[in-house]
């Protein structure tokens, strides 16, 4: 059985930072594409920060290049998102997403709902 944990999120004032983790059991990281998804309040899901299985490629959403930073510890089997200069509008629930089977992290990003699995979200509150 796959699980997803994620952790780390919480409430901070713009600017600030937040790091998010996510445990993967019964899979292993390394072998897929591995992202963060949110949702805001009234908005659809959209992809937020990917990586691919080798670890050497990665996308990001437009609204978090330069603040947000995708990486990977195969070891642990963990995956987080470094999150600097936070903003209002980045408050959501943070998804861990893994299991992709195909080869476009573009595509990916822009439909996340590829993703097979999921963790149960951790909430990142933003205010200013």
């Amino acid at each position: 059985q796959v699980q997803l944990v994620e952790s780390g999120g919480g409430s901070v004032q713009a600017g600030g930072t937040l790091t998010l983790s996510c445990v993967a059991s019964g899979y292993t990281l390394s072998t897929s594409f591995v992202g963060w998804v949110r949702q805001g309040p009234g908005k659809e899901r959209e992809g937020v920060a990917l990586i691919n299985a080798l670890g050497e490629g990665y996308s990001y959403a437009d609204s978090v290049k330069g603040r947000f930073t995708i990486s990977r510890d195969n070891a642990k089997n963990t995956v987080f998102l470094q999150m600097n200069g936070l903003k209002t509008e980045d408050t959501a629930m943070y998804y861990c997403a893994a299991g992709y089977g195909g080869q476009s992290l573009w595509y990916l990003l822009r439909h996340p709902s590829e993703f097979a699995y999921w963790g149960q979200g951790t909430q990142v509150t933003v205010s200013s």
